[in-house]
């Protein structure tokens, strides 16, 4: 395991070089926490107690929201799409060589960036909201340790997504279209554009039951402790998907290697 951790404390040092970009990326979500506040004033104002939340709550979830788009990768992280760009321009031959798992070496480099994302540009914009907003926070110390696990699931569910579409390309030839596909399912099913609590009927079902509502929907609930059947089920519930996807992942690895083999001999 140590070359694994090596990798991911290597890939958090090379994002923290782009301390320029940070800073831009925090202003950014700051200004659309700002509108998005807006419209969800406007909403709930209209809607009150809509989906379970109360105003305090949807305006959490902004913030929340915007201070994990990027450690969770909804629009596409630069570790994924570097592993379908190497996959398209062979590369990817270079990444077999190595004595180490494809699945693993990769997740690896996606949670060190996770964690500089996450500790340089999640809090900030929360702590933003927090001075102008009345906003909710974990009431016990005790939940903090929970909130920190169903962060890292919701990053490890999403790398799983993000690791499949990338090895789509061994198939489709060129796996940008999956790549655009995937943010289009990903902004409506991780709750990016209304909480997935606000959905009705059988839309909201589906939606809640994807593993797209396990990267940023969960992890959210949880700190506002708004989870049907408990945390403990919000937990079970990333778990499940994660295991799901990692071993189709590593299903699709070995048939995607079997697949280099067979064409390069």
């Amino acid at each position: 395991m140590g070359v694994y951790w090596a990798i991911a404390v290597r890939s958090f040092r090379r994002f923290s070089t782009y301390r320029i970009a940070s800073v831009s990326g925090i202003f950014t979500n700051t200004i659309f926490g700002f509108i998005l506040c807006g419209v969800y004033l406007t909403l709930w104002r209209e809607r009150p107690g809509l989906g379970g939340y109360d105003v305090s709550d949807a305006l959490t979830f902004v913030w929340l929201q915007q201070g994990l788009l990027m450690p969770v990768g909804i629009f596409g992280a630069t570790t994924t799409n570097e592993l379908g760009e190497r996959v398209r321009s062979g590369e990817i031959a270079v990444d077999l060589y190595r004595p180490t798992q494809l699945l693993l070496w990769w997740m690896s480099v996606d949670l060190g960036r996770a964690m500089f994302q996450l500790l340089v540009r999640g809090g900030a914009p929360l702590l933003v909201g927090a001075v102008v907003f009345d906003l909710e926070f974990p009431s016990s110390a005790s939940l903090w340790p929970v909130i920190a696990l169903g962060l890292v699931l919701g990053i490890l569910v999403s790398f799983s997504i993000r690791y499949l579409v990338a090895l789509s390309g061994f198939w489709i030839t060129d796996s940008r279209g999956m790549e655009h596909l995937a943010l289009v399912l990903s902004l409506f099913f991780a709750g990016t554009i209304l909480p997935l609590v606000a959905f009705p009927g059988w839309i909201g079902t589906v939606a809640r039951a994807t593993p797209w509502a396990a990267t940023m929907q969960v992890p959210i609930d949880i700190w506002l402790g708004r989870n049907p059947g408990g945390t403990g089920a919000a937990l079970m519930f990333q778990v499940g998907w994660l295991l799901v996807l990692l071993l189709i992942g590593q299903f699709a690895t070995t048939l995607a290697t079997r697949k280099v083999v067979i064409q390069g001999g």
